[in-house]
């Protein structure tokens, strides 16, 4: 990791490890002591990224603590200390007045892709936004696999225009109604003219598609995006 993805000058980096075959107080406290240090730069009136891998593996750990304390398993065998312990590490990023501010990225790993489990839920009731990851684009060779249908932004109209926010929802909308009438499609069952629509989101597939991909190594600034999805739903 730190060769492939913080090659280059790491004096701008601190790197804080706790491997899962450490103690569970060791994946605990590492947690808190990687936020603890992006605080004092905070503090220092700097700009911090704060990029944790993972929230799961985070709350396996006091889940491990919680059940040898005795404490009872409740939601998918996760004590009530395991869920009431992500608030006081996520909440401890943001912006404060008079000092820096800390942009926090918190990877949260779910089984089988549900999201009711009990730690994606609690993290997508703290956080300002959700990215979700999808294995059906994955397995269609679609990089990086966002599904953007089930990811969510608090912020999103705080910060963008008017008339980006009106783009991006027409984007989602004809997305959705690409997939919903997905298998129609396939089998050759929809005919076009029934929902005009669906028939713009069939004939702007092979764009829409591609908008969404990109190569891993590919930087392209906001600006350019918004002006390249324009062009695709004018």
């Amino acid at each position: 990791f730190i060769e492939k993805n913080l090659k280059g000058d790491l004096s701008s980096c601190v790197l804080v490890v706790a491997t899962s075959d450490d103690s569970p107080l060791m994946r605990k406290y590492g947690a808190f002591c990687a936020m603890s240090v992006a605080e004092y730069f905070k503090n220092q009136g700097l700009d911090v990224l704060f990029i944790m891998d993972s929230v799961t593996r985070f709350a396996m750990a006091q889940r491990e603590i919680g059940l040898a304390l005795g404490e009872p398993p409740t939601s998918k065998g996760y004590p009530p200390s395991a869920l009431s312990l992500l608030p006081q590490l996520m909440e401890r990023a943001g912006k404060e007045e008079n000092k820096g501010s800390i942009t926090a990225f918190f990877s949260v790993l779910v089984e089988g892709d549900d999201l009711s489990d009990p730690i994606a839920d609690q993290a997508r009731s703290i956080l300002d936004g959700h990215i979700v990851l999808s294995r059906e684009l994955t397995d269609y060779g679609i990089y990086p696999p966002i599904n953007i249908l089930n990811s969510a932004s608090r912020v999103a109209k705080d910060i963008i225009s008017e008339s980006q926010n009106l783009y991006a929802r027409k984007f989602r909308r004809l997305y959705a109604l690409l997939k919903e009438n997905e298998m129609l499609i396939r089998i050759g069952s929809y005919q076009m003219g029934n929902d005009k629509e669906l028939d713009e989101a069939i004939k702007k597939k092979a764009l829409m598609e591609q908008f969404l991909a990109q190569d891993e190594n590919a930087l392209q600034p906001f600006e350019q995006s918004f002006q390249q999805l324009e062009e695709i739903l004018r």
